[in-house]
């Protein structure tokens, strides 16, 4: 055949548009793209520094799934095979640029006592905001294992390292997260206050 027949799709029916999109069709692989690029985008920012290092993850994840969209089990949800993807090309990025970067040390500060609903007061954006202040390395860790719920011996995998020194990232991550909050939201902590003494 000189001419490959155009496959037709739907844009509000995910399924066809992978067809399509198999079928190399680069309307269709747009309309994926525009679809999942706020959940895509906001995934990658979690792993990032910058917006344009979590655009070069971002572009590089996607470049991924329409190379390997013919591996995609249509039984299994979408979303989950595409965040496999972005957080594996986030490590690969991860290890490619700042795996050999110095290890941060934590101020030296008793890690502060939380009041119990403060994290119900910050918002998303705000905790994300000051994950990404974290060293590269603590993160990765913090994500992998908080947000994306993997095991610490699963992160030493993905790294490659091994498990006390993952466990050893995240709990740094943990404490200067802490020491971050504390010092842009002062108000959420308890102070010390004791008890009029006769």
């Amino acid at each position: 055949m000189l001419f490959r027949k155009r496959s037709s799709f739907s844009e509000n029916d995910l399924l066809s548009v992978i067809e399509a999109c198999r079928a190399q069709n680069a309307q269709a692989q747009r309309v994926l793209f525009k679809q999942f690029f706020g959940y895509a985008k906001s995934v990658c920012m979690r792993y990032s520094s910058t917006v344009e290092e979590a655009e070069e993850v971002l572009n590089e994840s996607f470049l991924k799934v329409f190379q390997h969209l013919h591996q995609y089990d249509t039984s299994q949800p979408f979303k989950a095979w595409l965040r496999a993807i972005l957080v594996n090309t986030a490590i690969s990025y991860y290890r490619r640029y700042h795996k050999n970067e110095p290890d941060s040390t934590l101020e030296n500060s008793p890690e502060p006592s939380f009041d119990d609903d403060i994290l119900d007061r910050i918002t998303a954006e705000e905790i994300l905001a000051l994950v990404q202040e974290l060293p590269p390395v603590w993160r990765t860790v913090f994500n992998l294992h908080v947000v994306d719920g993997y095991s610490l011996r699963e992160i030493a995998d993905l790294l490659p390292s091994n498990e006390a020194t993952v466990r050893s990232h995240f709990l740094r991550a943990r404490q200067r997260l802490q020491q971050l909050i504390k010092r842009h939201y002062p108000h959420f902590f308890l102070t010390d206050i004791r008890p009029y003494e006769r």
